[in-house]
This record gives C-alpha cells, structure tokens and sequence, in this order.
C-alpha cells in the first residue's frame, strides 16, 4: 500500500520509496522508513494531502505520496 492510498485518520508506517530522487527530499523532510505518518486532512479534489510525520504536519501531492511505500 502507499500513502496516497490511505485513509484520512489512518496510520501507516514508512517501509520504502519507489522514486530515488523524491526519497532524498521526503527523507529530509522526515520521512524516514520506520517512522509512523498519519493522514490528517485530504484536499476537497483529493489533492493534496496533509500528513504528520516527525511530529509535524507535512503537505503533499498525491504523486509524492504515491511514491511512499507503507508496511
């Protein structure tokens, strides 16, 4: 499952990424494999999303998070 599959609400944690270049800048954003994001809000067109990792809230595309793999 990947992130841009989750529900709002629910938890997920960080196994992988599917994309290189995009892992470096989400991994210095936070997202680091073993940690624990939650969806907090989806845009009214599903675009784009709000999660917390790291202990703060994050915006991204669904094209990020789809490139977020979780356990």
């Amino acid at each position: 499952m990947t992130l841009s599959e989750l529900k709002q609400g629910a938890i997920g944690i960080v196994k992988e990424f599917t994309d290189l270049e995009m892992s470096v800048k989400l991994m210095e954003m936070g997202c680091l494999p073993g940690e624990a994001v939650t969806v907090s809000r989806i845009a009214p067109l599903g675009d784009p999303i709000a999660i917390n990792v790291s202990g703060y809230q994050l915006s991204l595309r669904k094209f990020e998070a789809s490139t977020i793999i979780l356990q």
